[in-house]
């Protein structure tokens, strides 16, 4: 690879090289047994994502998106039922409310650490018991870009309103919070292996941990249409949400290494900190907790900012994305949803003004500094053009 050779805005190639040896030695020991659906490699991968986060119980499932779905299912959440969540996410935390019939009621987020914001819950909920057409039920809190949510004050109003406080944490997989990994700060998390993540499967891959028996073993029976102690025993409406046992597979010979790449990406997140800081907007560390860094995303000062320098990256062959380019409550599939009088500003501003850089565990140290003289070199040329002007 040259110096000038394009960066890898996530890098599975190379990453695959090196964790190759590793993962075909597990994959060819499920070829051997051909338990392809619920096979051993399932119930290892549970119960090692369950000591990894000190929870009770974990359960395997097909996505991060049915994760959710069938946590919301045992609560039996649906029509005339109200959901609070952050307005500004991936759209699988709302969509999976809408399949049920139930209705997303989003909140605005911190401008900070981008989390959902408890001031905007409580009005947000405040608001739906007033107006008296919804049955508060639940709040999601979701674990943003690898940070946590702020969870204690979460509980205090999940616990004070009488809701279901569950925790989306898809994109912060190996993130703590108060000296603790999360996994545990709600009465069920949900887990995401989309291939980005900071554990990543070969496919779609989820699972859901809980201190609930009771709950994991009702998530154990959704996610297989329903089923009781045999299988022909259907005692409940569920899904075909299982994880396949080649994707467990995959992820149990990733899980070996994790610790080395959660550490490469908190090295990686800190040489952007130091040398980013007084170019632009570097991300807000949420208090007493560690980041898994599953997206690093910098702030500009407008679009018109965030579109030049996203410009000049993409001639130094740097890549970046936009998460997101629109809060969810204004999403055509969401808009009937939400009341257009009730603004939520932060999230509205974000979409305008965040960019993410690229942060994973095979960028190099040279890649890295490429990155950083990429964005130096843009923001010398601004204040050159600004000069001028």
């Amino acid at each position: 690879m040259t110096d000038n050779a394009p960066i890898a805005f996530l890098d599975l190639a190379r990453q695959q090289e090196r964790l190759g040896p590793a993962i075909r030695a597990r994959l060819d020991t499920v070829l051997r047994h051909c338990r392809f659906v619920m096979g051993p490699e399932v119930e290892e991968l549970e119960q090692r994502l369950a000591a990894y986060c000190g929870a009770a119980e974990a359960v395997g499932v097909s996505s991060g998106t049915d994760a959710l779905l069938m946590v919301l299912m045992g609560e039996e959440i649906g029509p005339g039922d109200a959901v609070f969540l952050p307005a500004f996410t991936y759209t699988a935390t709302a969509e999976v409310v809408l399949l049920l019939g139930a209705t997303p009621v989003f909140v605005d987020v911190d401008p900070a650490t981008f989390q959902i914001a408890p001031d905007s819950l409580r009005a947000r909920i405040a608001a739906v018991r007033s107006a008296g057409e919804l049955e508060p039920r639940a709040v999601i809190g979701v674990d943003l870009f690898g940070q946590p949510a702020p969870w204690d004050v979460l509980r205090e109003i999940s616990e004070n309103e009488g809701l279901v406080l569950i925790d989306d944490c898809a994109q912060s997989f190996g993130g703590a919070y108060h000296g603790r990994k999360l996994g545990r700060e709600a009465v069920a998390t949900t887990l995401s292996f989309f291939p980005s993540k900071p554990l990543g499967g070969y496919g779609d891959g989820g699972a859901i941990l809980t201190d609930d028996p009771e709950r994991a073993a009702l998530y154990r029976s959704l996610r297989t249409h329903g089923e009781g102690k045999m299988r022909y025993e259907v005692l409940r409406i569920g899904l075909n949400g299982r994880l396949d046992t080649l994707q467990a597979a995959v992820l149990l010979a990733k899980l070996g290494g994790f610790g080395d790449e959660l550490r490469r990406r908190e090295e990686i997140a800190r040489a952007y900190d130091a040398d980013l800081g007084n170019l632009l907007g570097v991300p807000a560390r949420v208090a007493d907790s560690e980041s898994a860094w599953a997206v690093y995303a910098v702030l500009l000062k407008d679009a018109a900012e965030r579109d030049s320098l996203q410009a000049a990256l993409r001639e130094s062959g740097v890549p970046t994305a936009i998460y997101y380019p629109k809060p969810l409550h204004w999403q055509p599939a969401y808009r009937e949803h939400h009341d257009d009088s009730v603004s939520l500003p932060v999230a509205e501003a974000l979409g305008e003004r965040i960019l993410a850089l690229p942060i994973h565990p095979e960028l190099t140290d040279a890649e890295v500094a490429r990155v950083i003289a990429a964005v130096r070199s843009w923001r010398e040329q601004r204040e050159v053009e600004g000069a001028v002007a």
